[in-house]
């Protein structure tokens, strides 16, 4: 396997192109007599091919924030713009388009349709968005090449095991011209050897040109990223760099176990 591309070795985006910026966002429940401050004043940018890990304990704002970059929650304070586009002031079926044609979402519990053929699943997004079948079919074949499945598209989701599925809904989430992947916890329900695979692949998409933000508590699979956040009670706190080789992540032996 050919080893990826890092941050520091990749050419700076063109001014003009990052791919999800969140500027000073803020996000606060009502919760009673007490607001919750979920988020407090965050900047993030992503640019394409950049990979951005996002840690922090449990309640620390990270699906706040993942809600907030895919257009599912609006911000208290702040704004968010995907491709250029501020999300603020949408329509429901404005930001729902956002969604179908500029980015995508991984789940950990993969959120495929079961009575769908892998194929289907993956053309889905388009055919809502009025492709048409065959043209949809087309390109969903191209996006389950990329994952790594051009043999299993006419399986059903049933028929497939835990690490195929996660692949399905990876390239649900690619499939045509979308450049930003959403991943809250995408190995989650896998064992390490098929989250390692699944890491690897989202790592090759981001070497692609697909922006990545990674949402994980295994500092492991955070490794993967250019660049590692990490929040606190809603707050971004501090900011760090990877520096290792992600491939060496896939070495045998007792380095498997040490984070």
């Amino acid at each position: 396997m050919t080893a990826p591309v890092r941050a520091a070795d990749r050419p700076e985006a063109p001014a003009g192109r990052t791919v999800l910026s969140l500027d000073h966002v803020s996000r606060t429940f009502e919760a009673g007599s007490q607001p919750v401050h979920a988020l407090s004043d965050v900047c993030i940018g992503v640019d394409p091919g950049a990979f951005i890990s996002v840690m922090g304990p449990s309640g620390s704002g990270k699906s706040t924030l993942l809600a907030l970059a895919g257009g599912l929650d609006q911000p208290t304070a702040g704004a968010v713009s995907v491709c250029g586009q501020p999300l603020a002031g949408l329509s429901r079926d404005d930001l729902a388009r956002i969604r179908r044609r500029q980015l995508g979402f991984v789940f950990q519990d993969f959120n495929l349709v079961s009575t769908l053929t892998a194929l289907e699943n993956v053309a889905l997004p388009l055919e809502l968005d009025g492709v048409g079948a065959r043209q949809a079919r087309t390109v969903a074949e191209e996006a389950l090449d990329r994952v790594g499945l051009p043999e299993l598209g006419d399986r059903f989701i049933e028929e497939m095991s835990g690490g195929q599925q996660q692949r399905v809904a990876i390239g649900r989430a690619i499939v045509g011209d979308r450049r930003l992947l959403l991943a809250d916890e995408p190995t989650g329900a896998l064992d390490s050897a098929t989250g390692d695979e699944i890491m690897a692949l989202i790592r090759k998409l981001a070497d692609e040109g697909v922006a990545v933000v990674l949402v994980t508590h295994e500092a492991r699979h955070a490794a993967w990223a250019d660049r590692v956040v990490f929040l606190r009670d809603g707050r971004l706190v501090d900011e760090s760099e990877s520096e290792s080789d992600p491939m060496s992540l896939l070495a045998e032996g007792p380095r498997r176990g040490s984070w």
